[in-house]
């Protein structure tokens, strides 16, 4: 699906006029449509990449703070002109750096906020408000509104239409702007706060958006992996709503473990386990820590250590119910073209060792293809029952993320984030103190 833009160009307004205008535009006797009653999206689109490329002409604009194809590519090449490490995902905050250096100033027609992306405008949202700091720091702050419906093949004809706010400027201004927000957020309606830049940027702006009546949308994929578990640990122990897009991004691999032990006869098999590895795109951990916490949890071990091998990924031990030892391996692989996420999941194995010694053991093996799995064979595994199973992996744009999240209009964090959050961030932080 691809993004539409608004029914008129946005006005720019005053922030003081913002609210009149949209009262009127709403209880207008001659509007056709009614304002949604739905939710509220508050969304930090910093798109720094998108900027730069934009800005020294490796990409043709505007700024429309979407993950086109075409912004994906451009992002690779990057990489590879920059001499990055082939395993570099495209938004890596390292690809920013290197593009923050060069030279360019090309004219940056800037669209963010004017853009609804079509998998979220299907939900009807009441008010989408994006903040769009600029590569200018000296950028007074700009706001601007208009409204919007969704597409006409995306409902019946009888859609309800939204609004959307854009305040745009240097970080600072925006930051000084915000007590517009009080108002532009509607009590009556659920407000997320979709924070779409790196974890552990912006850090006092963050503080300032993600109140805790708010509902929060992150990737701890994006930004320094002791940080990211860090603020996703802290903000789950609060009790606020947390969804994060990295953890949903582990479903598929989670649901396929399920369904490999689901049978009986392979259910006593998990309290067998003595090793689990986890292979991983490039040097971010984060997806990794949170599947192994996430089985540690679920299987009652208790950590015991946990350290990190310069270029060869975390090790760690825990203790099973039963008092016997589980060794953990998550490995960084060196792969040529990654997905677009940081530290997405490659492969899994799981080595079951029984306790009585004629029984065969069991290893699982799960891979993001065919050829990791063939990977993960090696390993002296022929006297063991092997269980195969390649896990599809959707290929889909965040915003279509995002949709999934608001459409499930969770209220809490899901209990099995909120158990894997602190065991994670311990696995991280537990690993940096033995270094």
């Amino acid at each position: 699906m691809s993004p539409q833009l608004t029914l008129q160009t946005p006005l720019r307004l005053p922030p003081e006029e913002i609210l009149s205008y949209l009262d009127q535009l709403w209880s207008s006797e001659i509007s056709v449509k009614a304002g949604a009653n739905t939710f509220s999206l508050l969304v930090w689109d910093p798109s720094w990449i998108e900027q730069h490329l934009v800005r020294t002409g490796k990409l043709a604009g505007p700024i429309t703070g979407t993950q086109s194809e075409k912004l994906i590519e451009a992002a690779r090449k990057v990489v590879l002109e920059d001499d990055l490490p082939h395993s570099t995902s495209p938004f890596d905050s390292c690809v920013k750096n290197a593009l923050a250096l060069k030279e360019g100033s090309e004219l940056l027609e800037d669209l963010r906020g004017e853009h609804v992306h079509s998998a979220i405008s299907a939900l009807q949202p009441r008010r989408l408000i994006t903040l769009a700091p600029t590569l200018d720091e000296k950028s007074a702050l700009e706001t601007l509104v208009a409204a919007y419906c969704p597409l006409p093949e995306e409902g019946d004809g009888s859609a309800a239409c939204g609004d959307v706010v854009v305040l745009r400027g240097d970080s600072q201004s925006i930051s000084d702007g915000l007590g517009i927000l009080q108002n532009l957020l509607l009590e009556e309606l659920p407000s997320w706060v979709w924070w779409k830049g790196c974890m552990d940027e912006a850090t006092k702006l963050f503080e300032q958006l993600a109140l805790s009546q708010r509902r929060l949308i992150v990737d701890s994929s994006l930004g320094n992996p002791i940080k990211c578990l860090e603020l996703l640990q802290a903000r789950v122990e609060t009790g606020q709503a947390v969804n994060d897009l990295n953890w949903l991004r582990l479903r598929n691999w989670r649901e396929t473990l399920a369904m490999v032990f689901d049978p009986p006869d392979r259910r006593e098999a998990l309290t067998n386990i003595v090793q689990l590895d986890i292979d991983v795109e490039g040097h971010n951990p984060v997806q990794g820590l949170l599947l192994a916490a996430w089985i540690s949890d679920r299987l009652g071990w208790k950590l015991k250590s946990s350290c990190e091998i310069e270029a060869e990924g975390f090790r760690a031990e825990f203790d099973r119910p039963d008092g016997r030892q589980v060794q953990l391996s998550l490995v960084p692989l060196p792969v040529g073209k990654p997905s677009i996420h940081p530290g997405q999941l490659v492969g899994i194995r799981l080595i079951c060792e029984p306790n009585i010694h004629f029984e065969k053991g069991l290893c699982v093996i799960l891979g993001a293809e065919t050829g990791e799995c063939m990977r993960l064979e090696a390993g002296g595994m022929a006297s063991m029952d092997l269980l195969e199973d390649v896990v599809p992996l959707q290929s889909i744009s965040v915003e279509e993320d995002v949709a999934r999240l608001l459409s499930s209009s969770r209220g809490s964090t899901s209990p099995l984030l909120a158990s894997a959050a602190p065991m994670a961030a311990k696995l991280l932080t537990l690993s940096k103190a033995s270094a």
